[in-house]
């Protein structure tokens, strides 16, 4: 019996992971198979949580989790080898990737006949500038999609999802545009109750050359960070970054570890777990587009934030 995929895409911070995490925890007796570039960013409840092993996270619902290392086709031939099978695989693409790539590698017949692309699923951040459109890997990612899922909906105020729906439409893409509360959408929409037909063939479009557009820079500290000082550095990094994250401590709450994001201008700081002894007290990855900001600078604004 083939294996159903659900790509699931979007630019970085767009909510991709939200909508993993939401469709493992809620499975609903489905056996479902996910591959993520970023095996950390999963955040399954530790109830659900059954083992780990061979770069897998096993989960009590019968779901299991691994991280995309190497060669997209080997890791789905090892997902389908696996005893019992997975009744669906979602893939969730790097957030600067452009799916049509990995689309045209879903169409290799040996994958379609035993894994087929069943649905792609575009995130976007409801509260995202409709400029960001104009931006060609955004655009690509539209094009694929067969659903738009508009997430973060209680940042966008004023209106702002009506005017992202607009601009969609503008873009004559055939996707159905839905709304994603917390990650949530309906699982008819993604999963189709359709067993034993045949898989539709795409075309992911002209292959264009790679291009290296965005750069990953990262920063550690041996010594907790100043909040205040934190939120005044990013302040002035958030004109040059794409996305950020990481694990961190400050003065104001020692010897607990909270999770820093940033992304579309938005930067969050969530209670994380224990810190793990003998690590940097502060550890934040930035992404940023190439020559953009020099890791001089991002050094010298982030030796400010650390308390005296």
């Amino acid at each position: 019996m083939p294996v159903p995929v659900l790509l699931v895409t979007g630019f970085l911070g767009a909510g991709k992971t939200t909508v993993v995490n939401h469709l493992l925890a809620h499975a609903e007796g489905r056996r479902i198979a996910a591959i993520v570039n970023d095996f950390g960013a999963i955040n399954i409840d530790a109830e659900l949580i059954a083992g780990a092993s061979d770069g897998v996270v096993s989960l009590a619902n019968g779901c299991i989790c691994c991280s995309l290392e190497g060669d997209l086709l080997r890791t789905l031939s090892t997902l389908l080898r696996r005893d019992p099978k997975p009744d669906y695989i979602v893939i969730e693409t790097s957030g600067v990737a452009d799916p049509a790539d990995i689309v045209r590698n879903l169409m290799d017949p040996v994958i379609l006949r035993e894994a087929p692309l069943e649905t792609v699923l575009c995130v976007m951040d409801a509260a995202t500038p409709t400029a960001a459109l104009d931006d060609a890997l955004q655009r690509s990612q539209l094009r694929v999609a067969d659903i738009v899922a508009l997430s973060k909906l209680d940042l966008a105020g004023g209106g702002a999802a009506g005017r992202m729906r607009e601009a969609i439409r503008a873009q004559r893409v055939p996707a159905v545009v839905v709304d994603a509360k917390h990650g949530e959408i309906p699982s008819a929409l993604l999963f189709p109750a359709i067993a034993d037909r045949t898989p539709a063939l795409r075309e992911p479009g002209p292959r264009r050359p790679a291009e290296e557009r965005f750069e990953t820079l990262s920063w550690t500290s041996d010594q907790p960070l100043s909040l205040p000082r934190l939120q005044q550095a990013i302040g002035r990094l958030a004109p040059k970054l794409a996305r950020a994250k990481g694990l961190l401590e400050t003065v104001e709450q020692p010897g607990r570890q909270m999770v820093f994001q940033f992304a579309a201008g938005r930067a969050t700081l969530a209670p994380g777990e224990a810190p793990t002894p003998g690590v940097p007290r502060a550890r934040i990855v930035f992404i940023a587009e190439l020559g953009v900001l020099p890791k001089a600078e991002l050094d010298e604004i982030m030796a400010a934030c650390v308390a005296e």
